[in-house]
């Protein structure tokens, strides 16, 4: 092939790429409504709420698209698209959070924000998988189907969400003293709509991170949308 062909082609396979991941069902990811205190009830489960980016990931035959809570697609993050797509699936929708971590495991939000550290999506949803959907099946059923794709090819980057049960109000304790932003409740039986309200957010009101960080979007807003189009700016203003 001659040199002038090559970057044709190239081309082309990449736009292959990017169609087949956009074959996919375009999915709006799940709401979470909020509630101030915490709650113990056998029919949820809790997760840890870290702070950061929320998105879904497009996988589909060795391409990954990560695509924000208002369908903006992030440019950056390609070590993290990477690691995806080197799920052996033929194709997969997965709900996450794009964070990074400190050395202790705690979400520091200005490091994603900025694109610095080693970004980790964590998992805590699978929507669709090998041509399946499953957004109709109990939580934990797709939760057990998360953790077993996951464990089967333990990709790098990726994190699935641990949860417990029943006891909200001791975990949210214990997220409050680690100074973590809070918590996520979720009905085990609930499927996955854009308009459920089976999912709630419970803040930590005493979370360090959270200082602050309207002044810091109202500055950078100030500074220009250009500047911010590669952050897509739909999801730095996050309403998790």
């Amino acid at each position: 092939m001659s040199s002038s062909k090559a970057p044709r082609a190239a081309r082309k396979e990449h736009s292959t790429q990017v169609n087949r991941v956009k074959s996919l069902p375009q999915i709006t990811p799940m709401t979470l409504s909020s509630l101030r205190e915490p709650f113990d009830n056998a029919d949820w489960i809790f997760e840890l709420k870290h702070d950061g980016f929320r998105c879904l990931a497009y996988i589909d035959n060795g391409a990954c698209r990560l695509v924000s809570r208002r369908r903006n697609i992030y440019k950056s993050f390609a070590p993290l698209k990477e690691s995806l797509s080197e799920l052996r699936v033929k194709n997969a929708v997965l709900d996450g959070e794009i964070v990074c971590l400190d050395g202790g495991g705690k979400s520091i939000f200005k490091d994603v924000l900025h694109r610095r550290g080693e970004p980790i999506f964590y998992a805590f949803d699978l929507l669709w998988l090998d041509g399946h959907d499953l957004r109709g099946l109990p939580l934990l059923e797709r939760k057990d189907r998360l953790q077993r794709l996951l464990d089967a090819h333990r990709p790098e980057r990726v994190l699935f969400a641990k949860h417990i049960e029943k006891y909200g109000v001791a975990f949210f304790r214990a997220v409050c003293e680690s100074d973590c932003e809070g918590i996520v409740a979720k009905r085990k039986d609930s499927t996955y709509s854009a308009h459920g309200r089976a999912w709630i957010k419970i803040k930590n009101p005493s979370y360090s991170q959270g200082v602050g960080r309207r002044e810091l979007f109202d500055g950078m807003r100030q500074r220009g949308r250009a500047e911010l189009e590669s952050a897509s700016p739909s999801v730095i203003l996050p309403r998790l």
